[in-house]
């Protein structure tokens, strides 16, 4: 928490590591998430910033709704049990009692809620689900799309975190950002590089995902725009000179270009980043 703003780790409430047991694709849920939310709205934030990634559920977001007040109800008027499997039944949404609250969603997935490239088939099976519960959940998200909002179905990032992405813009009216770009703003990434002559930025992997707005890239273009240099460090490197120098990115400095053994690489990391890091100085802060 900062002031009235309140970060919340989406991953930390609903991700896997939060199972008992084994993933459960069919019923597993974002509720945690959406008590979260509730308790910092109740200690008076008024505004929420979520990151949405690294989930367990695939329920379209509909836990988060019914954690901050809503109500899913089958054809019967019995509210829906958890899971993204249940919204199958779903027959109507009351949000008479829903929590409004305003939500900025810090996410680099662009992926719709359903179809081919939705929640259900693209990150179903990293949760556990068979190729007949990826059917079962996106047929249930497509209907939940039908009555919940099914205009942000197609929207950037509404399969985020299993559909948390569209519960949060279609129901709360929540905001998409780019997320390493709302981080960046959180910490005072520009005021920080007053008086810098050089940022250091890295990930795992420099690869073609990295230009599509991961975090280096985002760190690359805030330091352009206080042109200041920027070289990155990273395990290994698959981009040429000219997309690193497309992406703002003067320069690449992988553990494989001094020990070509991955193996060697994770297991000695630190010594070898000592390494590069004095490759670094003495290539760009040498006087």
């Amino acid at each position: 928490v900062r002031g009235d703003t309140a970060v919340v780790e989406l991953a930390e409430a609903s991700g896997l590591h939060r199972l008992p047991s084994s993933p459960a694709p069919l019923t597993a849920t974002s509720v945690g998430t959406g008590d979260v939310i509730a308790a910092a709205v109740a200690a008076g934030c008024r505004r929420i910033v979520l990151g949405v990634g690294g989930s367990a559920c695939t329920d379209g977001g509909a836990g988060l709704l019914t954690a901050l007040g809503a109500r899913l109800l089958d054809s019967s008027g019995r509210e829906l049990p958890f899971g993204g499997a249940a919204l199958a039944r779903l027959a109507s949404l009351d949000v008479s009692g829903l929590s409004r609250v305003d939500i900025e969603l810090a996410s680099d997935v662009d992926n719709p809620l359903y179809g081919p490239s939705g929640a259900a088939f693209v990150y179903g099976p990293q949760k556990g689900a068979s190729p007949a519960d990826v059917e079962t959940l996106d047929s249930a998200l497509r209907h939940w799309a039908s009555i919940a909002g099914p205009e942000f179905a197609d929207r950037p990032g509404a399969g985020a975190a299993g559909g948390v992405g569209f519960a949060a813009m279609a129901v709360l009216g929540a905001r998409m950002r780019p997320g390493i770009s709302l981080l960046l703003e959180l910490l005072g990434f520009e005021s920080a590089l007053a008086g810098a002559s050089l940022v250091v930025t890295g990930e795992g992997s420099l690869d073609r995902q990295t230009l599509s707005g991961k975090a280096p890239a985002g760190v690359a273009r805030a330091a352009a725009a206080a042109g200041i240099p920027c070289v990155a460090v990273s395990g290994r490197c698959l981009l040429s000179a000219s997309e690193l120098a497309g992406a703002g990115i003067s320069g690449a400095y992988a553990l494989t270009d001094v020990e070509p053994d991955p193996a060697r690489c994770m297991a000695e990391a630190a010594s070898l980043l000592r390494r590069l890091g004095r490759r670094v100085a003495g290539d760009h802060l040498a006087r």
